[in-house]
Order: structure tokens, then sequence, then C-alpha cells
């Protein structure tokens, strides 16, 4: 019997491409289950095979329970401490002990229940090993047949038997897709599940347009040409940044190609997604500029601390630069990482004009000064009470019309005024503490946590429930960032949500 489990073992484990310790767990599994329907009784075997020999030894196991256990809950397999202690120094409550028992013959497990332990290993193996495989491709393009289409989901045929799936929200928007089509998708997820491996693509990430350009485009792939990143409306327009790391190639002539050849075969990909494509710059604003493409932008304000650009075009360009539906604006946002706000020259001067006022109301205000030191100070850069506190000192005495006496006192009443700003923000927070998920929650900073606790906002729960106008009353809280804080907040219920829908899914099926 020990030689006929070598051959099983080699025979599977080479008609499958499976690990032989694979088919020996589920041997040993298989024999313990006929071991245990042949005594009758609901008792804990295990099954040791031995991988050279192919021998094998059967052992009953008891469970250890704390005698204060009683009553036993599986008479047949547990056992209570205080009666094997003695035989079994060192054993531990949770502890199994075992004795040897008969081995069934190995010719027996022909019974169903057995084959059907073999079977089921053998496929959760053969699952996790094209899983695995594919794990190792996330972020690779794949190309396949479209199989089937359900409920907006495209099921697509990618060779050897392995299907993918493009889901509904991955699917370009309005694209026509029919069974026996052939279709490309960007591979970003690789899991293993019951049913099989879940191969998930998508045609509407940014990153299935650089990797179609990388595809076209020869000097991607040799380095000499370098993708920094891309934004996509899908189906409607994109923009992608490139950058040349030879000075003798066009990097945008290149991606556009003999005639426009090449990003014409990416658009075409795309269902005829227009595809701008950018010159990178490392200096950000020049970047938002050429981003902003094709609309001529006349000045431009950066605003590092909210990480904002105020963009003035003239207004006849206005509706361009902002584009339809706001989608020139948002690609460029999103390929440049900046929060772009674009108006008219007119509003851009206003605008300037109202902000320049407020601060100089400010430092009048705040600092018990007359205008004509507000306006030295204004003329020297000083925008805030911070500059003026903790700017090297040299820096002010430099400063024509101030003494020295003059810049201490200054320097002096902007501590104090931060001081007792700093002490009421604090009082404000009041005793309520923020919740530890709330605390850990992704896009949150302590300071916030507590912001948003003196608010009765305590936990994620309570987040989610906000809406964007809730969240604009707190402190230095943009629109952007308080929608993506809901969002994360809200993460747990279209989770739930989900797995309620696959639940569903799956009592349909049954």
């Amino acid at each position: 019997m020990s030689k006929e489990i070598l051959l099983v073992v080699d025979a599977v484990s080479h008609e499958r491409g499976i690990e032989k310790d694979i088919i020996f767990d589920a041997l040993e599994t298989a024999l313990a289950t006929a071991t245990k329907k042949k005594s009758g009784k609901d008792i804990e075997v295990r099954v040791s095979i031995d991988r050279e020999s192919g021998d094998y030894e059967t052992f009953r196991r008891w469970q250890v329970l704390d005698d204060e256990t009683e009553p036993y809950e599986y008479y047949d397999r547990q056992v209570l401490f205080s009666r094997v202690v003695d035989d079994n120094p060192g054993i531990e409550f949770g502890d199994f002990i075992e004795e040897p028992m008969e081995s069934v013959e190995f010719g027996r497990i022909a019974a169903q229940a057995a084959k059907q332990v073999i079977v089921q290993k053998v496929r959760e193996a053969e699952r996790k090993k094209v899983a695995d495989e594919y794990q190792e491709r996330v972020g690779e393009l794949l190309s396949g047949v479209v199989k089937r289409i359900e409920r907006g989901n495209v099921i697509v045929d990618i060779g050897n038997n392995i299907d993918a799936i493009i889901k509904r929200e991955d699917m370009i928007p309005r694209e026509p897709v029919r069974n026996g089509d052939r279709i490309k998708g960007y591979l970003y997820e690789a899991m293993s599940q019951s049913r099989g491996p879940q191969l998930s693509l998508s045609r509407v990430t940014p990153e299935y347009l650089i990797e179609l350009f990388k595809i076209e485009v020869p000097e991607i792939g040799e380095g000499l040409i370098q993708i920094h990143n891309a934004a996509r409306d899908p189906g409607l327009r994109a923009k992608i940044a490139v950058e040349a790391h030879d000075d003798r190639i066009d990097p945008i002539g290149a991606c556009v190609g003999m005639r426009g050849s090449r990003v014409q075969v990416v658009s075409n990909e795309l269902a005829g997604e227009r595809v701008d494509i950018i010159l990178w710059d490392e200096n950000a604003a020049q970047f938002v500029i050429n981003a902003m493409s094709p609309a001529e932008v006349k000045s431009i304000v950066v605003d590092e601390e909210k990480n904002s650009m105020d963009i003035a075009v003239d207004e006849s360009q206005l509706s361009q630069a902002i584009g339809r539906n706001g989608q020139n604006i948002k690609l460029a946002s999103q390929l440049t990482g900046w929060e772009l706000n674009v108006m008219t020259i007119e509003d851009a001067e206003n605008k300037s004009d109202e902000e320049t006022q407020n601060i100089f109301d400010s430092l009048i205000e705040d600092l018990t000064i007359d205008e004509d030191l507000a306006i030295i100070l204004l003329n020297e850069g000083f925008t805030s009470l911070e500059e003026v506190a903790y700017v090297p000192l040299q820096e002010m005495l430099d400063i024509e019309e101030l003494d020295e006496e003059i810049v201490l006192a200054l320097r002096e009443r902007a501590k104090d005024v931060l001081l007792t700003k700093a002490i009421s923000d604090e009082e404000q927070l009041g005793d309520s503490e923020p919740a530890q998920d709330l605390l850990q929650m992704e896009g949150m900073n302590e300071q916030l946590a507590h912001q948003l606790a003196s608010r009765n906002i305590i936990t994620m729960e309570d987040l989610a429930e906000q809406s964007v106008d809730d969240l604009l009353e707190v402190q230095a809280m943009d629109e952007k960032q308080a929608a993506e804080l809901i969002m994360t907040a809200r993460a747990p219920w279209f989770a739930e949500v989900e797995q309620q829908e696959a639940q569903t899914d799956t009592e349909d099926k049954k």
C-alpha cells in the first residue's frame, strides 16, 4: 500500500503540476476521514504519511480542557486536564494528546467522500498556484477573448482555461463589447477564491493608458522618455505627462508619432478617447501651465500651504480652460497633483486685492500698528504673524525703515498674539476625545481629530454621516479634503453592501 501511495502522489503531482506535499496533505485528510467513518464515532483523527517510504500511522486525538469547562461539548474528542496531566507533564489547556489506533487500508479510500477531499485539495492548490502566478503580474496588460457578459461585467478568457473579469465600473462607459471580441485590460488585482482565481482587469485606470503608450512608443521602453503621470475621463479625454532624458528627442512628437499614428492607436484602444500629451516640468507652476493646454495661462499664483494654484486666463478662453463639465481643469488638477482654481484676469486681480486688504487689516489689528508700518511689512513680503515672529532677526533688521527697537517689539507682539490664539484654539477643542478609529483613519491627524471631536464627531461612523458643507466649518478644512475624509469614513459602508450583494448572488445561484 505504501508504494501505491507514492505512485498516486507522483501521478497527481505531475499531471496537475501541484507540489507533492499538498497531495500528501490531501491523502492524510482523506485517510483520517475514512478512519472516522469506520469508527462510527465523532472522534478526532490524525494521519501521518512518511514522505519517503509511503508508510503511514493513525492517531486518535483529544483536546485538553480546563476542569472548569464541564460539561463536555464533544465527549469523544475532549478530555479534562486533571485526567491526563500525570501521564503528560508539561501539557497545557488547548493542547492535544494522541494515542495510536488501527489504520484503514489505502484501497478503502476509493469511497466518494475520500475522493472528494483529494479533488478539493488539488483544486484549491491549482487555484492558489494560478493566483500566485498572476499576483506577480499585477501591473501588466492582459488580453483575451470576451467569453460572456453578466450584469455589465465582462468575463474574458485569457488562455489556459483561465478567466479574468472586467467589472462594469472598470469598463469604458458606453463602449460596445460583444462575445468573441478581443479585449485588453490592466491587471490590478489577483486573488484566490473558493470559485477559482479572481483576476480583475481595468480599462479605465490611468495606468492602463500608460501601459498602452509603453507598447506603442519604443523610446519609453528604452528609457529615453519617461511618463510621469496620467489622468483620464474614460472614453472622453485624457492627459499624460512625459519627459525626455535625451535632448535630441522631442517627447511629445515621439508619443504622437508620424502623422499621429502612435497616439491614434492608443485612442482607438480607448474607444476614441482624446489624449493630450503634456510636457512635464520640474517647476510646478510651469507644469500646471503646460497641463492647462490648450488654454493659454496669463498668470498663476501658487499657495504651497494649501497645495493650490489660482490660474488667470483671458475671459475669451475661460470656457476652454474649464472644459466641458469642468473636464480640462479636473484632468489638469489630477495630472499635476495641485488643486487648481481658474478665473478671468479681472477676477484674479480682484481676489488678489481682496487678499492683500485682508492681510493689511489683519496686521494692523493683530499687531496694533498704523497703516504706514503695515504697508512697509507688506511691501517687504510679510503676510502673516508667523513670518513676523519667526523669520531670522537679521531679515527684519535689514529693512531700512525699521530700527532694532521696533523690530523686537513687533516680534514680541506677534508671538504673544500667536500664543493667545493657540490657547483659545485649545480651549475650543473641549474635553471630547476622538475615538481610536477616527484617530487612525487614513488622512487624519491628531489636531484635526480633536477639532472634529469638539463638534461631537467622535467616531468614523459619526464622520461618515456628515456632509461636505458640515465639515467646511472646521478650521483649515477645504472642500476636497472634506470630501476625501467623508468617503474614507464611508468605506466600511460600501464594503458591507458589496458583501451583502455577494451573499445574495451566492444564494441566488444556489
